[in-house]
């Protein structure tokens, strides 16, 4: 059966302390819902941001592909594995925790708030070696269009995941700039940033959620102010 869910911007859990204002589109942390603790294969979908100097301390992770898609500022990242990253808009980072990683994650900047979007998916085969990918795909971007961000079937312009059965695309799209969001089982549309019209939907909003479950390939037509959606497609 299809079905077309939204969760608006409003509807999340939020966590305020201080130096972090995060909306979780999942239960996640002190928040849970038992109806509302995974979309397909994707767990995790925090919209943070995190405030100047400030971050996540060290801390463990295991069995889990995490991909950070940073929105605007900066993230600095380090990882018991001896990987360092500044990531910035348009960078596409993925670590895979495997059999066990630890890492801080904080903003660079000492002025500046940094705004980003976390998300996690299970990997196919646990207690791998951990692992660490980063790619500049801007120039993908700017060409228009969906562009694949992390893919765990291949392709090019994206890093790689170890879960054959989730990619997540995005797109940077000016007003009245129209996509086909792509068919699968399960798509998590997820707008950051801008505002639009899907198909079957209506109006989405900055922080709104549509969760599509076998409705083949709405198009999405950017607002006034343009739009940058993240898009999971998901077993």
């Amino acid at each position: 059966m299809s079905t077309i869910q939204i969760q608006r911007a409003d509807e999340r859990f939020a966590t305020k302390i201080g130096w972090l204002d995060a909306k979780h589109s999942f239960s996640f942390g002190r928040h849970y819902d038992p109806n509302n603790t995974h979309f397909g294969k994707l767990l995790v979908s925090n919209d943070d941001r995190i405030a100047a100097g400030t971050g996540f301390d060290t801390h463990p992770h295991q069995d889990m592909e995490i991909v950070t898609w940073v929105l605007s500022g900066e993230l600095e990242h380090k990882d018991s594995e001896g990987n360092r990253g500044l990531l910035y808009p348009g960078l596409a980072q993925r670590m895979s925790a495997g059999r066990g990683i630890w890492h801080s994650e904080k903003n660079y900047s000492q002025t500046d708030p940094v705004h980003l979007v976390q998300m996690w998916v299970p990997p196919d085969t646990e207690g791998i070696d951990p692992g660490y990918q980063q790619l500049d795909i801007n120039n993908e971007l700017a060409k228009g269009g969906l562009v694949p961000v992390a893919s765990g079937q291949g392709h090019d312009s994206a890093i790689s995941i170890q879960q054959a059965g989730a990619v997540l695309w995005a797109a940077r799209l000016s007003p009245g700039e129209q996509i086909t969001v792509p068919e699968g089982p399960y798509v998590n549309f997820f707008l950051p940033r801008g505002s639009g019209n899907l198909e079957g939907a209506g109006e989405i909003l900055k922080g709104d959620t549509a969760r599509l479950v076998s409705v083949g390939s709405p198009t999405f037509t950017a607002g006034s102010d343009g739009a940058e959606p993240l898009i999971w497609v998901t077993d």
